[in-house]
């Protein structure tokens, strides 16, 4: 047993295909019509298009060291570009994809500026640097093996290959990666973007069969659609309430309604600018919540039907132990207005919202509600 330790060897070697997971991932927001990501086809990632020009190979490199001349990653990336059984005629680039930054004597550094020519150039000057010691040794290092069976190519074909290939250096850790995924989502709550990178990633894998793995545009935009709707839903927020006091003007002009009358029918007329102030709140909280009114009203209905059921109980009661009607009722009136709001999920609403709402059931004529109780 390892003490509940994965092997080291083991555990770099996942890391390092969750990192290209991730990066082939990242290239899926790019895709357009047609096109599709790969991955293990002829490298680490492929990005396929109908257009060879627009199709690229990445191989994937995460280091912690330098990019030198002499680093394996470069020459053992080469190597495999230029093998017979690499067919890079369909690809219009090729990308070394490394975590490296460019060693500070390095002769790579203007290599994407550079022409098939002049790169050329520098892999022959880093290559002359080898000594004929160090080139018919009995047994050559790996690098001297790679840096030999590049070279030995001719010239053109490496020419060819060479005016295909970007280094891409210096490039974000695997933190910083899922960082700018997670920047490309719209509409998606912050406290959802890791079930939506999760469900991203585990649908990436999910791809994959004992054949191929592939993820085409089609399919991937489905699935980023299928998420956002999922996951656009947000913790229900409250407009904001004051506790809005009606004027005399718009208490003339609301006289009439059914549960201001209903309040005047107790002589309860002291409470009435309050009253008609928390019902036009909430009138005003409808507006003003445009972008989540779906949202806001079906909850808003699914509270007031428990206000009502509530209010129901505590009325009968209220009839139960009544012996003047006048002040029963203004009793029950003053009970139900100083309750502490039923919680709705992890909130507790504003008082002046459960008030409305249950003015607004009272200006209801088919609930039948009434604050006048009768012993």
């Amino acid at each position: 047993m390892s003490g509940g330790h994965t092997k080291n060897a083991a555990l770099t070697t996942a890391l390092a295909f969750h990192y290209q997971v991730l990066i082939g991932l990242d290239k899926c927001f790019s895709l357009e019509e047609g096109q599709s990501v790969w991955f293990e086809k002829d490298g680490d990632v492929s990005l396929m298009s109908p257009d060879a020009l627009a199709s690229t190979q990445t191989e994937v490199k995460n280091y912690t060291d330098r990019l030198t001349d002499h680093h394996e990653n470069l020459w053992k990336t080469l190597k495999n570009w230029l093998a017979s059984e690499f067919d890079h005629i369909q690809y219009g680039v090729l990308v070394l994809h490394t975590t490296q930054a460019f060693g500070a004597k390095t002769q790579l550094k203007d290599w994407n500026t550079q022409t098939a020519e002049q790169r050329l150039q520098v892999l022959k000057y880093i290559y002359a640097a080898r000594s004929e010691e160090q080139l018919n040794a009995e047994k050559p290092t790996d690098i001297i093996k790679l840096q030999k069976a590049v070279m030995d190519y001719d010239d053109a074909l490496l020419k060819i290959v060479l005016g295909k290939v970007t280094l891409f250096t210096d490039a974000d850790n695997e933190q910083d990666l899922e960082k700018r995924i997670l920047a490309k989502p719209v509409g998606i709550p912050k406290s959802n973007l890791s079930t939506y990178l999760h469900g991203l990633i585990g649908f990436v894998y999910a791809q994959a069969t004992r054949q191929s793995w592939s993820i085409s545009q089609q399919a991937f935009r489905a699935k980023c659609e299928e998420l956002t709707t999922l996951l656009c839903k947000k913790e229900f927020t409250f407009p904001t309430f004051v506790g809005y006091e009606a004027s005399e003007r718009e208490v003339e002009l609301h006289q009439d309604k059914l549960f201001v009358q209903k309040i005047a029918d107790i002589e309860h007329h002291e409470m009435i600018p309050d009253a008609i102030g928390n019902w036009l709140e909430l009138q005003n909280s409808f507006l003003e919540q445009l972008d989540e009114y779906p949202l806001y009203k079906n909850k808003t209905v699914t509270y007031q039907n428990q206000l009502v059921r509530k209010y129901k109980l505590a009325h009968s009661s209220a009839q139960l132990e009544a012996i003047d009607a006048i002040k029963s009722s203004k009793l029950i009136y003053n009970k139900t207005m100083q309750e502490q709001p039923l919680n709705m999920g992890n909130d507790i609403p504003p008082i002046e919202y459960r008030n409305g709402l249950i003015h607004d059931a009272m200006d209801d004529d088919e609930r039948d509600l009434k604050w006048r109780v009768e012993p």
